[in-house]
């Protein structure tokens, strides 16, 4: 049997324990090669592809569309045409029968933590060796460090990864002073102080680019490589239908469509995202703290902050990843950027491609540094 091949429920994210199928994009005995997307899983962050890790024919289907199942689970199995249907069956019956879902409990995985900094408390998720390059991933607007869940396990398998909640955000301090971008850059700053952390590959989404940018300009001795993220500051304009309705939709009727501004595919956001998003907005202090960050940075649709002019002065490798069907910074304000910085286009992306072409941005990530 060992010319039969499973596909398993991947495990997206440090927290991810299961996922439901949502749909086959191929059908039973249709070829497949490694790389091709073959279903939709959903997880309780967003919907995203699944591509098949292995080629060859999709001899079996294991686990219909709308099925929850652990992750490690057997989804389907691949085979060459020529062995037996017999074969098959046994291999699915034997791995049924001698699968054990993985532990939730495990003592040994990393959890989300609070570190006291100069700026207030900022809560982490570390992962990777503690002798590694480090990697510092920072969110975007109204997003929080899961945002990362299919990035940072990935990239923590060869270095030190830390996915941050910028204050104002998911568990760190609700006290975001007047919310400019240069005070988010000292907090950042300031966790990398206390996380006894000289410098890093610095990896910001939109907000968190612009945060990223500055931290670069301003230290340049604390980057060591900038990975920009449909960032913020690079061009005049921002979608503010957006920003405002992020702010202050409180019904998930309404702030569904909001959140579908973020993507290419709306049908990737699930009712468990937006769900995600009214909880964290019901917080003492978040919307206050929304709004002043808001207020500091976003005028009317336009950018009050502008960074990209800073790229000229970072000695680091810089590059920039924007989604092409991005409807909240539009991908055009990559255009002009020095010849130093690499720009890398991802076509069926929105905003938030780290998400949307997840494998495409952690191999750029990696191979910058």
């Amino acid at each position: 049997m060992s010319s039969i091949k499973p596909i398993t429920m991947p495990k997206w994210g440090l927290a991810m324990d299961e996922g439901m199928l949502a749909r086959w994009a191929v059908e039973e005995g249709a070829e497949i090669a490694p790389g091709q997307e073959i279903m939709d899983i959903e997880t309780t962050k967003i919907a995203n592809v699944f591509e098949s890790p292995v080629g060859g024919i999709l001899r079996k289907q294991v686990v219909s569309e709308g099925e929850t199942v652990p992750v490690g689970a057997l989804l389907g199995v691949v085979s060459e045409p020529d062995v037996p249907d017999g074969e098959v069956e046994a291999f699915v019956t034997e791995f049924l029968e001698n699968f054990t879902p993985e532990e939730t409990d495990d003592a040994g995985a990393p959890t989300p933590e609070m570190v006291e900094t100069a700026s207030g408390a900022i809560r982490r998720l570390k992962a990777g060796p503690d002798d590694g390059a480090a990697v510092i991933l920072i969110h975007g607007f109204g997003a929080d460090l899961n945002g990362w869940m299919f990035n940072q396990a990935e990239l923590a398998a060869e270095r030190q990864v830390h996915a941050i909640d910028l204050p104002g955000h998911g568990g760190s301090t609700k006290s975001v002073g007047d919310g400019a971008v240069a005070t988010l850059a000292a907090a950042v700053t300031a966790y990398m102080d206390a996380a006894e952390i000289n410098s890093a590959h610095l990896v910001g989404h939109s907000l968190g680019g612009a945060v990223a940018t500055s931290i670069a300009a301003a230290s340049p001795e604390r980057v060591s490589a900038l990975t920009l993220i449909a960032p913020a500051g690079f061009g005049s304009d921002v979608s503010q239908d957006f920003i405002e309705g992020f702010i202050g939709q409180s019904r998930a009727r309404k702030l569904r469509p909001i959140i579908e501004l973020l993507v290419a595919d709306p049908s990737l956001v699930t009712a468990d995202m937006v769900e995600e998003v009214l909880k964290f907005k019901r917080l003492d202090g978040v919307v206050a703290a929304l709004r002043t960050i808001a207020d500091a940075n976003f005028d009317n649709g336009a950018q009050r902050v502008q960074v990209r002019d800073h790229l000229g002065n970072v000695s680091a490798p810089v590059q920039v990843i924007w989604g092409e069907d991005d409807r909240i910074l539009a991908a055009g304000h990559a255009d002009g950027l020095p010849d130093s910085v690499k720009v890398i286009r991802l076509a069926g992306a929105g905003h938030i491609p780290h998400m949307e072409k997840a494998a495409d941005v952690n191999a750029a990530i990696s191979a910058l540094g």
